[in-house]
């Protein structure tokens, strides 16, 4: 734990110092698309351990690291292209969003499973935070 805690701080020194050095826009752009494409690689990482049957939660860990590469690469594209009207609004951006969704819903179902618990009492987080956004989207 100590090691990871290192590193993401080595990490967040670095991103700040290459901030000052190279600015926002610079360190936005490598460090959205060094995710992007590092987060596909783990989702097919993940994907061909759920092919080889290596633990029950692969195919949800693919799910969530492709969505969520999926969705930064969007932003990363968006900020490339100087924000483009078309990407603005477009629905094409649900497309990942509901991979990503898809992710954290088999998350929530085996970690389910993993309390003993049977049947869909794991959608009531799912439930509660859709819930809770919407009430957020909606004060604001």
């Amino acid at each position: 734990m100590k090691q990871a805690f290192g590193l993401m701080m080595c990490l967040a020194v670095l991103l700040q110092l290459g901030y000052r050095v190279a600015g926002y826009d610079a360190m936005y752009q490598i460090g959205y698309g060094a995710i992007t494409l590092m987060g596909l690689m783990i989702s097919l990482t993940f994907l061909w351990l759920y092919v080889q049957r290596a633990t029950p939660l692969a195919l949800g860990m693919a799910y969530s690291w492709s969505g969520a590469s999926l969705v930064l690469g969007w932003w990363w594209i968006f900020a490339l292209m100087g924000e483009p009207p078309f990407m603005e609004q477009n629905s094409a951006h649900l497309i990942p969003l509901s991979l990503y969704l898809s992710g954290a819903l088999l998350h929530f179902s085996v970690i389910h499973r993993s309390f003993g618990c049977h049947g869909m009492t794991f959608l009531w987080p799912v439930l509660g935070a859709v819930i809770l956004s919407t009430v957020i989207f909606m004060a604001v």
